[in-house]
């Protein structure tokens, strides 16, 4: 028996919720904490200028700006690397909560800050660590149908609370003195007493649960989840329960130690692969350019004038480009961070039916096309048409992105991964997310300073190469068990390219899964009834 003791939570637990009602709650406790994500991405961005801000810190440079909002990156990386070394041992609900707690003493120290060495290690502290957990827990929870809707709605949900953010900190410009930017911070403390009020009382993983012995427990989170009258003994749950603990012994039969994984022996498991594959669309996340967009001034502004954050670059465009009023310029880049959230709901509807191939190649090549619009339209910034036009096309790159780009790189490591690798998986998914958001954060100032509008190619080459990427070597995992791309390894342990591989690149559940998961539910009730016969022949006849 592995893990952490469970006790018995009686005869009712949750409340008494099961089914839906139960699965809604744990969609509450992930999106609240990718809302909560969400808007720490954005908040700092709207009071990095505030005068009162500013003169409590001692009127920092503009370097000195850029180090102070782009450490949280560094936080969540932390993070993300705890979660990736200890994640699977405590299980997702006690890594979520550990999460909830770091981050609000991290909110506390921000909002009381009163020093930029305060302040730096309050934003490093709040470095966040269920960005990793929660995709991994609502994953785990849900039936195949929702696994990919519900976390693309975390997703979305991380929109709105960067919309959100906007909103807040535009709201706020308008107070004087220290509420400015202490109220917007603060403010985070409000998803974190929703979390503790919901996270204690949810249940854990029954994946989880069945992978570290907790057998009963694991089947009765099944049934729970399942609802409709269902209990522990229905052969639904049974079967649910076979191909779990199927999947555990041949995962721990077949994976190779971490010693071996350093040194690149995985044997046939394909394990180093699907952890790189996770990781990758991190990466790409971020090389499509979607923080490039942070720093979208006009080639010709002064370095005082680039700051490192999403809600700042917007205005400047259209302060500087277009010749709006800083008020006016806020105002439209908060609104279209309701654009973006909005149209970011067309994901809830293609993440099944199109698959997360498509998705990704759909989304990149959109954005390969905005950003040639917009680089040629930088080349002759000094016209205020040609500013015009550049805005409008970063209005349309956050639709594209909105709708393809933000949800799937955070479920997809959640999916590819096997199941005694999917916490370390999706959290090395994670940390990969924000060491190059770090380094996009980094490069940028410069590239822009030093290159001026022909900085923007290189965005328009990186999602030009990502639509061929895409289609050779990343297999489909929308509508599959997530056992199902454990069967696909083993069964093709060679398999790099996809591309030729109707099974790999279908957006349907192939099948063959199907039919096989048909019989092994066949055999097992044959055994099971073969088993009760004989117990009725052995058992003594009357008394």
């Amino acid at each position: 028996m592995g893990g952490t003791e469970f006790k018995d939570a009686g005869p009712k637990p949750y409340f008494g919720m099961t089914g839906t009602q139960l699965n809604i709650w744990v969609t509450v406790a992930c999106t609240t904490a990718m809302t909560l994500f969400g808007y720490d991405q954005g908040v700092f961005g709207g009071i990095i200028v505030t005068p009162d801000f500013l003169e409590t810190m001692g009127n920092p440079d503009p370097n000195l700006q850029g180090t102070i909002v782009s450490l949280y990156d560094i936080g969540c990386f932390f993070g993300a690397m705890a979660t990736f070394a200890f994640g699977e041992r405590y299980g997702r609900k006690k890594t979520f909560l550990v999460g909830v707690v770091i981050m609000s003493i991290g909110a506390i120290l921000q909002t009381s800050a009163f020093t930029v060495s305060q302040m730096i290690v309050a934003r490093i502290i709040t470095g966040d660590i269920n960005t990793a957990t929660a995709p991994v827990w609502q994953s785990e929870t849900s039936k195949p149908s929702w696994r990919g809707k519900l976390v693309v709605f975390e997703m979305i949900m991380n929109i709105a609370g960067f919309s959100l953010s906007n909103w807040m900190t535009y709201g706020f410009s308008f107070a004087q003195g220290s509420i400015a930017w202490r109220f917007p911070i603060a403010f985070q403390l409000v998803f974190s007493v929703i979390l503790f009020a919901t996270v204690p009382w949810l249940p854990e993983s029954p994946r989880w649960l069945l992978a570290h012995g907790f057998e009963d427990q694991g089947v009765a989170v099944l049934a729970a989840l399942e609802g409709e009258g269902v209990t522990a003994l229905d052969e639904h749950i049974i079967d649910q329960r076979d191909e779990i603990l199927e999947a555990v012994r041949i995962e721990k039969e077949t994976a190779p130690s971490w010693a071996n994984i350093l040194k690149g022996n995985t044997g046939d498991t394909g394990m180093m692969q699907r952890l790189l594959l996770g990781a990758g669309t991190q990466w790409m996340q971020q090389l499509v350019g979607i923080n490039v967009t942070s720093y979208s001034t006009p080639p010709y502004l002064p370095p005082s004038l680039v700051f490192t954050s999403t809600d700042h670059s917007l205005p400047l465009v259209l302060q500087n480009s277009v010749g709006l009023s800083n008020n006016l310029a806020r105002l439209l880049a908060a609104c279209n961070s309701v654009s973006y959230l909005l149209f970011s709901f067309l994901g809830l509807v293609l993440i099944e039916r199109a698959g997360r191939r498509k998705l990704m190649m759909w989304g990149a090549a959109g954005q390969c096309v905005c950003y040639i619009f917009i680089t040629g339209l930088l080349a002759h910034a000094d016209s205020s048409a040609a500013g015009a036009g550049a805005t409008a096309f970063f209005f349309l790159y956050y639709v594209f992105f909105g709708v393809c780009w933000q949800g799937v790189p955070w479920l997809y490591p959640t999916e590819i991964n096997s199941l005694s690798m999917r916490t370390k998986g999706a959290a090395l998914g994670t940390a990969s997310n924000w060491i190059s958001n770090y380094v996009v954060v980094q490069i940028t100032p410069p590239g822009i300073a030093n290159l001026g509008w022909r900085f923007y190619l290189i965005w328009v080459v990186f999602n030009a190469a990502f639509v061929p990427l895409v289609w050779l070597i990343y297999p489909e995992t929308a509508n599959r068990h997530l056992e199902d791309i454990d069967r696909l390894y083993r069964e093709d342990k060679s398999m790099i390219f996809v591309y030729d591989n109707p099974e790999a690149t279908q957006v349907q559940r192939p099948q063959r899964f199907i039919d096989a998961d048909e019989q092994r539910m066949r055999a097992v009730r044959r055994t099971r009834n073969r088993a009760q016969e004989e117990e009725l022949v052995d058992s003594p006849v009357g008394s």
